[in-house]
């Protein structure tokens, strides 16, 4: 799949600030056929082709209404049609005891539910070929190289206790909130990897890891040091190899959705090259588990019937 010669629909979380305004940028820009609509609390960059639907997606119920409400506008061909959908949104919370209205931990209901809502949501609504990308983190891999000893490697619980809050040691600490961060971004993998293997052919689905992006706004419930840290001190070290700045990963992100960067469905794409994620994320007895959990009943809020991916 590359960048379309007609008009088409991307629909993007994340798009408010940091690399998913900057993808949403890139994308508006690099190609002028693209009509981008936006998912959040947030909108993303104003545009004359650009739509936002509003939306909190720790909420199961918004999050289902808002694709809803799009994916019935695509039918009714009040848009082009949708062939590119991206997963940007993501949190990192202070502690692992931050709950939603829905009953899960904040951090999964973010990286994990949400992004299972919207692709699901949309798998009818899908023009062939398309692409599916969920922004994830080399924090998975649990080692310096990775995430500077910043962020503590994952620790993999059940999904039924992933799920809900205090499910790692001294639940209230910083430590614990980072390490539901790295154990949800590779649980996101987990999904792509069984979505790749259920999603109708031509409906391509990819990992991004847009490395170690500082300034973001992603630490903006740790505490004051963490936060400083991040805005003031952290940003130097774009101008190293370890990091990269909003825009260049941003950019990444764009031609990763627009097809530019060329990728099968399963991939893993380390900022512009495609690569293996952590061997820990290649786990079928995982994934099964986390489809089974996602699609059991007890994650709700489905939207249109869907009938092409049922568990």
């Amino acid at each position: 799949m590359t960048s379309n010669s007609r008009p088409h629909t991307v629909v993007m979380t994340g798009a408010s600030r940091g690399i998913g305004w900057a993808a949403a940028e890139s994308i508006l820009r690099l190609d002028p056929t693209a009509r981008l609509v936006t998912i959040g609390r947030g909108p993303g960059p104003s545009h004359s082709r650009a739509t936002h639907v509003r939306a909190d997606l720790r909420s199961v119920a918004q999050t289902a209404a808002a694709v809803d409400s799009i994916a019935r506008r695509i039918v009714a061909k009040e848009l082009p049609p949708l062939d590119v959908v991206v997963g940007n949104a993501g949190v990192q919370c202070a502690t692992n005891c931050s709950e939603t209205e829905d009953g899960y931990e904040t951090t999964f209901a973010v990286t994990v539910v949400a992004n299972h809502l919207v692709v699901r949501g949309f798998a009818d609504a899908l023009d062939r070929p398309a692409r599916v990308v969920i922004t994830v983190s080399d924090t998975h891999f649990g080692d310096v190289r990775h995430n500077l000893g910043m962020v503590p490697g994952p620790r993999w619980v059940p999904p039924d206790r992933l799920a809900r809050v205090r499910a790692f040691a001294d639940p209230e600490s910083v430590r614990a909130g980072r390490t539901a961060y790295s154990t949800n971004k590779l649980a996101a993998i987990h999904l792509v990897h069984a979505l790749a293997r259920v999603l109708p052919a031509g409906v391509d689905v990819v990992s991004f890891n847009p490395g170690f992006v500082p300034g973001t706004g992603l630490a903006r419930d740790a505490g004051f040091v963490s936060r400083s840290a991040m805005v003031w001190l952290l940003p130097v070290l774009a101008v190293t190899p370890i990091a990269s700045t909003a825009a260049q990963a941003g950019r990444a992100l764009a031609d990763v959705a627009l097809g530019v960067i060329a990728t099968r469905s399963g991939d893993y794409v380390d900022r512009r090259t495609v690569t293996r994620s952590s061997d820990e994320s290649y786990d079928r007895q995982r994934e099964d588990e986390l489809w089974a959990f996602l699609n059991d009943g007890r994650v709700r809020g489905y939207g249109r019937k869907n009938a092409k991916i049922r568990p």
